[in-house]
């Protein structure tokens, strides 16, 4: 069988349109591969279903990855006309337990498959005909056109992934073989772990713009520690090593979970890994599409509220401290057995090889096995920013919400993971009780956590709370909205940045819908909302959305606010038109930019002033 996966090209090169067509071939194996995942699925019946309740169903995931490809586009001013607008709206924000998640399903009507599957389609058209014209200039940098490309081909290789947790999560009813899906057969007896000692060095984690390989914004910059000797464990943890946590009712031994571990246990009721199945007494094991003998030698998949909980019970048996290794240390190991980025598929259970685990006593990396490879290795490390850490333009929350310290990095990849996710230099975070395919192994270390700079929010948002919080600008604008408005029922703060004019309308209106379209600046109005005007907390709701193509949920408003700073959005015309069917009659639209606006005959216009230097008009709807 052919490999289902290809590996990712570089950046660099001499041959301009050779390197598009490494771009086309690794766009076309990325798209095909996730239709492919979504083939396990029995019928489109089942793309409607929920594998994980805090989850969007299957169908949002099919369209998602499309979706994001043109957002993303539209947002750079690289292409002007979208493809469907609806789709591209109910498909754009996935969820991540924020506040500001939308997970009512009453406020979406969500496509049919066949239509998505044609929508795809047109997006690959697409696609494929820039990557034959975008200008291209080797070697390909953050702020090529070819970059948002690569972007989005990424991006899909992590829906890959998590998609295949998904429909591993879904119950075997509504799940069918795929033949070209080859899992790992061999079923031998679990090593007895043992352990190797890494000696002290000094590392330094982090990478330069001028790699030869895409990353994520949270890869680049710098930070280098001494890491101290420390012993780590030989191999992954197994379901047999597990297993006697397990049966010696290590879910029910509360004093050694962590708070946040019992909460999980108080929510979840588990009793065993995710992946275990306990049937008359006995543990079978799921993997992608089928249940199985329990293949003792497989490492375990857990949680790291479930595997630091593992450690405290290791520890208090065997009378030492045990820990969940850390960034650094992982670092540590990778230079103790020569590993430096990409590790062939050959060497290491990763790229889809497998659409399984496999024992974890089969890859071996110079004494230390699944080093890289085969599931995730949970660290006891937040992910933090590097020295340098600046956002792209593009994307500018796929890192910063995660640093909240209560998602922690995921190390070394896993068998579904390929692009990006396998180079030993990218950085995955999760919340602890999420499941991916990932295990752990455990460390004896004296090493603290390291001290890292936490985040910063970076100068546009700080300048935006600067003028919302810090001047009476927002009070200002806000007072006007209030002393213009008839109705004080709901209202809509559009654009609204770090969120004080939503505090201000959430005075006098019943409720307030504030939106923006990066979770970057609505965090902070969340935050606030949570420490500071938490007698808010029932009339605001946060929400992310891009004001050029909102959800159809965003309706029947008596105030509509809309703060274009420093002209955040293009094609300010369409959205005008878009307005008012949102606004009831004889409602207000208030328009803060820095020019003048006209509106149709469908408006009546009331009021402008200039409030430093931004132009304030005020309207109502006849």
């Amino acid at each position: 069988m052919s490999k289902l996966s290809i590996y990712p090209p570089r950046l660099d090169g001499n041959d301009v349109e050779q390197k598009r067509q490494e771009i086309k071939d690794y766009f076309l194996n990325t798209y095909e591969l996730f239709e492919k995942i979504f083939e396990v699925l029995k019928d489109d019946s089942v793309f409607y279903k929920k594998s994980e309740a805090t989850r969007h169903p299957m169908i949002f995931y099919f369209g998602h990855t499309a979706t994001f490809f043109i957002n993303k586009l539209i947002n750079m001013k690289i292409i002007e006309n979208r493809i469907n607008p609806e789709f591209e709206s109910i498909f754009a924000v996935g969820v991540d337990e924020m506040s500001w998640d939308d997970l009512d399903s009453r406020n979406y009507k969500w496509p049919s498959v066949r239509d998505t599957r044609v929508y795809r389609q047109k997006v690959k058209e697409l696609i494929l005909k820039l990557i034959d014209e975008l200008p291209l200039v080797l070697p390909i940098t953050w702020d090529s056109e070819m970059w948002i490309i690569l972007m989005g081909i990424e991006h899909e290789r992590i829906h890959i992934e998590t998609s295949s947790v998904l429909h591993r999560q879904m119950p075997l009813e509504f799940i069918k073989k795929v033949k070209e899906f080859k899992v790992c057969e061999e079923f031998s007896e679990a090593p007895q772990n043992k352990f190797v000692t890494i000696p002290t060095c000094q590392v330094s984690l982090g990478k330069k713009h001028d790699d030869k390989y895409y990353g994520w914004d949270n890869e680049y910059g710098s930070f280098s520690q001494n890491v101290e000797e420390f012993k780590t464990s030989k191999y992954l943890v197994s379901n047999a090593e597990y297993m006697e946590f397990v049966k010696d009712g290590g879910y029910e031994k509360k004093e050694i979970w962590s708070e946040e571990g019992l909460k999980f246990l108080k929510i979840s009721k588990v009793k065993h890994p995710t992946f275990w199945i306990l049937e008359d007494g006995k543990y079978f094991y799921r993997n992608i599409s089928a249940k199985t003998h329990m293949p003792r030698s497989f490492p375990v998949d857990v949680n790291a509220l479930e595997a630091e909980a593992f450690c405290r019970y290791k520890s208090k048996k065997d009378k030492l401290e045990y820990k969940l290794l850390s960034e650094a240390e992982y670092e540590a190991i990778c230079r103790h057995v020569g590993i430096d980025d990409l590790v062939d598929d050959e060497k290491a259970n990763l790229n889809l090889k497998y659409m399984s685990s496999a024992p974890v006593d089969k890859c071996n990396f110079n004494g230390i096995y699944d080093v890289v490879g085969n599931v995730w290795q949970w660290s006891r490390t937040p992910i933090r920013p590097f020295d340098g850490f600046r956002v792209h333009e593009a994307y500018d929350d796929f890192t910063v919400p995660t640093y909240d310290e209560k998602h922690a990095l995921i190390l070394g990849s896993s068998w579904a993971s390929s692009g990006n996710l396998i180079m030993k230099k990218s950085r995955y975070a999760f919340r602890r009780h999420f499941y991916q395919h990932a295990g752990f192994r455990y460390v004896i270390s004296n090493q603290e956590n390291r001290e890292q700079n936490s985040f910063k929010n970076s100068t546009d948002v700080l300048q935006n709370y600067e003028l919302q919080y810090n001047s009476a600008f927002s009070k200002k604008c806000a007072g006007i909205a209030l002393k213009y408005a008839n109705k004080k029922t709901k209202a809509l703060d559009l654009a609204c940045g770090t969120g004080r004019i939503s505090f201000e309308l959430a005075c006098e209106f019943d409720r307030v819908d504030g939106v923006d379209v990066s979770a970057r600046f609505i965090s902070v109005g969340v935050e606030l909302q949570e420490k500071e005007y938490s007698k808010f907390k029932d009339k605001i709701l946060f929400s992310q959305g891009d004001a050029r193509n909102l959800k159809p949920i965003f309706n029947s408003y008596d105030l509509v606010v809309f703060t274009n700073l420093k002209e955040r959005y293009i094609e300010l015309s369409q959205f005008l038109v878009d307005v008012k069917n949102r606004l009831n009659k004889g409602g207000i639209f208030i328009m803060i930019n820095e020019n003048k606006i006209t509106m149709d005959d469908d408006f009546e216009f009331l009021h402008c002033e200039n409030i430093e230097d931004y132009e304030v008009s005020v309207w109502r709807k006849k």
